[in-house]
């Protein structure tokens, strides 16, 4: 997401950077190179006007050209204006009320709605813990209804049981006394939508309102839609009273303009995004965070919690165990690669880590894709459980059996084994570096660097590149030797 307009901007600020000082035309020269590519992501005209103005004036001003740095500077005030275009700070829904909390959801039909709501449901439930109530106030869409049922059954959350013939206030009733005596925490109304705004679907939204008294009413925008997203948001906006927006199909929305424009139309805040069509395919959106992956600068934070949701405890303590032995076989790669595309792939991880922009677009020229780690996850797959133990067994008629039972070639199965090779020699150099514990002395004396000369690597007074992407080694990112398995 933002790929395009992230491209524009890293151009317009390389330059800026690249100059020792700034003059005002030469800042607002860049300001109208920015206006443009704001325009080009499809962001509305009076936000990007707006947007620059505010900008314009804090670059111009003397602190800022006659500063050491005045690129940089002027890169903070850009990421400070963006940060405060999308919202400032994250907007979480507001269920600390009396149960059950009632959450409306509202849009256009084919917006992703009903997707939405169960995979929101499903955030409640697994991780905040919340016994949540769907229930489809959809009568006019055929088989809505079944939809959200067979939904409810994938993500393991109750649906309001379907009864033919009733109307979207009789059943948002009969939603709010089943949760009441049930139990639940949580009552989310899926409402029906049209293909356009029409006095139809507000009226009977309205009626819904008036009956549940909802909580939260969230306008689910389909991000693709560009432009027009942000004239759905205008019309929902002065009929019903929205309390945050849903973007679905982010993951599709090169330029973004529908984000950076929704906060600014409506003045409610970006709840989530939707990042893909599985039902844990949502985020919270966290404009901060949002910004820095618009200006190149990543998203470690989001990395990280990524991570944390995705990483399985007991294959990481029996690798840290192993770790401390200086031992790694295939088997502990194979989890590695594991772990990668349970985090999002090669393109994810790309995206979330700072200065990897170029990193990234040099992998996509190159057709690399997250085919690579299916790949060479089937070359592993086709060793023995004794071959994948000790990989020092495999000879050159092994290698051809692997080969031709994982659909590749000789060169690649040695490509692998060299990065085993790799990987398990790091794994060495931590046991005689004291393992964990002098791993943890070295942080605590920030020795960081120290430590990734020691791996056969790293950025050298920085922070540590990814693996396989120009530089940087060891246990934690890509595999060392990974840039060779690309080169194929």
């Amino acid at each position: 997401m933002f790929e395009s307009l992230s491209d524009r901007l890293g151009g317009v600020f390389d330059r800026l950077r690249g100059r020792g000082a700034l003059n005002e035309d030469d800042v607002r020269a860049a300001m109208r190179e920015v206006r443009v590519a704001l325009l080009e992501a499809d962001v509305a005209l009076p936000v990007a006007r707006s947007f620059i103005d505010s900008v314009t004036e804090k670059a111009v001003g003397q602190s800022v050209l006659k500063s050491v740095t005045p690129g940089q500077q002027v890169v903070k005030i850009v990421n400070d204006a963006l940060v405060e275009m999308l919202g400032a700070e994250t907007s979480d829904l507001q269920l600390d009320v009396t149960p059950p909390a009632v959450v409306m959801m509202v849009g256009l039909q084919g917006s992703g709605k009903t997707t939405t709501t169960a995979k929101i449901a499903k955030r409640l439930a697994e991780r905040d813990r919340k016994k949540v109530l769907m229930a489809s106030l959809d009568v006019q869409r055929p088989a809505a209804q079944e939809q959200l049922a067979v939904l409810g059954t994938q993500a393991s959350v109750a649906t309001l049981p379907i009864v033919a013939g009733q109307q979207p206030v009789e059943i948002a009733r009969r939603a709010l006394q089943a949760a009441k005596l049930q139990g639940f925490d949580v009552v989310m109304l899926d409402t029906a939508g049209r293909l356009h705004v029409d006095q139809a679907l507000m009226e009977e939204m309205k009626a819904v309102a008036d009956i549940a008294n909802p909580h939260e009413i969230l306008l689910v925008v389909d991000a693709l839609t560009g432009q027009d997203a942000v004239n759905v948001a205008s019309s929902f906006t002065a009929q019903v009273p929205l309390t945050g927006v849903v973007l679905t199909r982010m993951d599709g929305d090169a330029r973004g303009g529908a984000a950076l424009s929704m906060r600014a139309v409506t003045g409610k805040p970006i709840k989530f995004i939707g990042t893909g069509e599985k039902l844990d395919g949502i985020e919270p959106f966290h404009p901060s965070r949002v910004a820095g992956r618009i200006l190149g600068m990543g998203d470690v934070v989001s990395l990280v919690e990524r991570a944390a949701e995705t990483i399985k405890v007991e294959e990481a303590e029996a690798l840290a165990a192993k770790m401390a032995k200086g031992q790694f076989d295939l088997n502990d790669m194979r989890s590695q690669l594991a772990q990668m595309r349970r985090m999002g792939g090669l393109g994810a991880l790309a995206s979330m880590l700072p200065g990897l922009k170029k990193a990234q677009a040099a992998m996509n020229a190159g057709g690399m894709d997250d085919k690579i780690l299916i790949r060479m996850d089937a070359i592993i797959s086709s060793m023995t459980p004794k071959e994948r133990a000790k990989p020092e067994i495999i000879n050159a008629k092994r290698k051809i059996r692997v080969a031709k039972g994982s659909g590749t070639t000789v060169q690649e199965v040695n490509k692998i084994l060299k990065m085993h090779q790799d990987m398990a020699t790091a794994m060495k150099r931590i046991k005689k570096m004291g393992g964990m514990k002098g791993l943890a002395a070295m942080f605590g004396k920030g020795g960081l660097d120290q430590m990734m000369g020691g791996l056969g690597g790293g950025a050298g007074g920085g922070m540590p590149q990814l693996p396989g992407l120009g530089g940087g080694g060891g246990p934690g990112g890509l595999p060392p030797g990974f840039e060779k398995f690309l080169k194929r």
